[in-house]
């Protein structure tokens, strides 16, 4: 009895969690905090700044001194230079160590000039990211409106549905008593197979625009739903704001047009690097090493020689580390490098860089007028939606008026069945209408909201 409890327990928890997954509505805000979060070519890019990072730490170890080991095994056979530097016919084996180090204290400005452009760098990679986050954000926006416009078109097929189920009920009852042909009884049963038509393609059309941001989310599309938000007709910034504004406002902030900028500071650093092959190269480097060496089959000692008395001679022990201490030597200088002809590579590396320099400049041109003619497409884009918003509503108020004095001829038997469904049909479609408008002007005033830097999610 308590297993079959357990067991009952556990599956309402399993179907409490199932409903409350498949109930979940996606907000805008979560929609688009959950792209930039999860998306793979996000997660790409952001490792891009973590390679430029590492770029910077190599570009600070430039002006850092080295410091290396060395340790060395060798065998020696037949007539050879010993340590004395005397020549010896014996076999031996020996080793030498040391350790070294040296800086670079002048390269013609070439270090500082690779450090400033591995800054750059990681922020250009920055600069390169955000503008991937901004073009999801508005991708992301622009699926979750989608979804939006066919929900409520969707609702309108539902209605029109509704209705002409009930004039099919009502004309059948009309035609049932006498009343009205069977003729009008087919207008409506064939108006009724046209509306769920109509029904079944927006339900696939809202099917498709949950697929749509799905797939931006990189999740899956079963039990997807999108929570329905009040939009807000912002008209007072077509009214307030002119083009030029939003674009001097642009102009100073957006990504694009920063990265072009570090894009034309990096080209004058890739000059500096080029001309730096022109300037000698001052390095400073030291070191120390030191040596043993054994002759196969003998004792390691050391001849002594009295420097009083030249016949006492005697040996003393000279084993590895006493060799080690005996044969340590340090030493250190500078080094100059100084260029003189190099084929005219220098040269034409230099005019090369001045060229590219040169190329980038219009780039960040054209990134401009890019963006000026953007804005302004979005801005013209925008006031046209609105007059588009504001004709459809009239549109509408208009034709909900024919609609009531249609039904109340088709009531009395004035109008007939073709003519009523002209007139009901031009309704559907103010509706649609009204509505492709009304997000269509969304859309466009978050495009510039977009280049005003505000959140879109607002």
């Amino acid at each position: 009895m308590n297993k079959n409890i357990i067991i009952t327990v556990i599956l309402t928890i399993l179907l409490s969690i199932s409903a409350t997954a498949q109930e979940k509505l996606w907000t805008l805000e979560e929609c688009v905090n959950y792209a930039l979060e999860n998306n793979i070519s996000i997660k790409q890019t952001a490792l891009n700044t973590d390679l430029a990072n590492q770029d910077l730490v190599t570009a600070k170890g430039n002006f850092m001194p080295n410091l290396t080991g060395s340790a060395t095994q060798n065998w020696n056979f037949g007539s050879f230079i010993g340590q004395n530097g005397n020549r010896v016919s014996a076999d031996s084996r020996g080793n030498s160590f040391g350790l070294n180090t040296g800086v670079t204290l002048f390269n013609g400005f070439r270090n500082t000039s690779v450090y400033k452009q591995a800054q750059l760098g990681t922020e250009s990679s920055i600069l390169q990211l955000n503008i991937l986050k901004d073009n999801i954000s508005v991708n992301v926006v622009n699926s979750y409106l989608n979804i939006l416009l066919n929900k409520e078109n969707f609702k309108i097929a539902e209605e029109q549905v509704s209705i002409t189920e009930k004039q099919v009920t009502q004309v059948a009852e009309l035609v049932d008593s006498g009343v009205r042909p069977r003729a009008d009884l087919y207008e409506v049963q064939a108006q009724l197979a046209s509306d769920n038509e109509r029904l079944t393609n927006v339900e696939n059309s809202l099917d498709l625009a949950k697929l749509g941001l799905t797939q931006l989310l990189q999740i899956s599309n079963q039990g997807f739903d999108v929570q329905e938000i009040e939009l807000s007709l912002p008209a007072v910034l077509v009214e307030h704001k002119s083009s030029i504004e939003i674009y001097d406002y642009a102009i100073q902030n957006r990504p694009e047009i920063k990265k072009a900028e570090l894009d034309i500071e990096n080209s004058l650093l890739d000059i500096e690097i080029a001309k730096s092959a022109y300037y000698p190269t001052l390095t400073f480097g030291a070191g120390v090493g030191t040596s043993y060496q054994h002759f196969q089959g003998q004792e390691d000692l050391r001849v002594v020689i009295d420097p009083n008395d030249p016949t006492n001679i005697s040996f003393v022990d000279n084993g590895f580390m006493q060799q080690v201490e005996n044969n340590l030597g340090y030493n250190l200088g500078f080094s100059l490098n100084v260029p003189i002809f190099n084929r005219f590579q220098t040269k034409a590396s230099v005019n090369k860089a001045k060229i590219n320099n040169e190329r980038i400049a219009f780039s960040l041109d054209q990134a401009k007028q890019d963006l000026q003619s953007t804005i302004e497409q979005a801005y013209a884009d925008a006031k046209a939606a609105l007059k588009q918003f504001e004709a459809s509503q009239v549109s509408l108020a208009a034709q909900n008026e024919s609609f009531k004095n249609a039904q109340e001829s088709y009531n009395s038997g004035v109008m007939n069945s073709f003519e009523f469904e002209q007139v009901r049909n031009r309704l559907v479609n103010a509706e649609a209408n009204l509505i492709n408008a009304k997000y269509n002007f969304v859309f466009t005033t978050k495009v510039l909201d977009f280049y005003l830097g505000i959140p879109l999610t607002d």
